[in-house]
């Protein structure tokens, strides 16, 4: 399943379901016919967050099942990221199985350093010419401004402490920041780990405050993508 598709379904859990059903017990239940147990496991990895063990943290996500081939982002979502990348190295920080990074390294050949980092890499695709580093995106292995851009996508909603995160991302980026999340509400029952929710581009804003003077952040297509300059040209 591609994200454009996910995303239409979202559009109908989200937005036309009304909250009280959402969050029923009803909707648990039908849920469960679908996606199994694993949907309960959700409501309490959330309702547990600033209580989880790294290992717990870690566990659930080597569970978790994977919802889209290859990547979390749209069609629309890559081409925008591709076209906003500035100078030469890159780092896709929550590269997941590489498949952004492969779609990077095809439009840009001739970038010289492509770099993803997650903190479980073993699903990562072994592409001659992009290397891979296991670390935390609170605390990530590189010195202050190592990459001309910085990418991450689909990660800050996993974060519990999303501002030391951001605070990273920054710190390494030279040149830009790019930032993608989902834009979407906050239920009982979901369908991923999220602890953080974004329904509104300013929503979003706010999270990355303080914003500098040069950024961009708009919906694509029930996404947010935000990117930032970084004071270098």
């Amino acid at each position: 399943m591609n994200r454009e598709t996910t995303n239409r379904i979202r559009f109908v859990l989200e937005d036309i379901l009304p909250p009280f059903v959402r969050d029923s017990g009803a909707f648990r239940w039908a849920a469960q016919r679908v996606w199994g147990d694993h949907i309960a496991h959700l409501a309490t990895f959330r309702e547990r967050a600033p209580f989880l063990s790294p290992e717990e943290y870690a566990e659930l996500y080597r569970n978790h099942p994977r919802v889209h081939e290859g990547t979390d982002n749209s069609a629309a979502c890559i081409s925008r990221i591709i076209g906003s990348i500035k100078g030469h190295s890159v780092c896709d920080i929550g590269c997941g199985t590489g498949a952004l990074l492969s779609r990077i390294q095809s439009a840009r050949p001739k970038l010289s350093r492509l770099t993803g980092v997650d903190f479980v890499i073993d699903d990562a695709s072994r592409l001659s010419g992009i290397e891979y580093v296991a670390a935390k995106v609170e605390a990530l292995p590189f010195a202050d401004g190592e990459f001309d851009t910085v990418i991450c996508t689909h990660v800050i909603e996993h974060i519990l402490d999303y501002q030391q995160a951001i605070a990273e991302l920054r710190r390494i980026a030279k040149r830009r920041l790019i930032i993608v999340v989902p834009r979407e509400r906050e239920y009982r029952y979901t369908f991923n780990p999220h602890f953080n929710f974004f329904p509104y581009t300013h929503s979003f804003l706010r999270a990355v405050n303080p914003v500098p003077p040069v950024y961009v952040c708009e919906d694509i297509g029930r996404d947010i993508f935000y990117s930032e300059d970084r004071g270098t040209a």
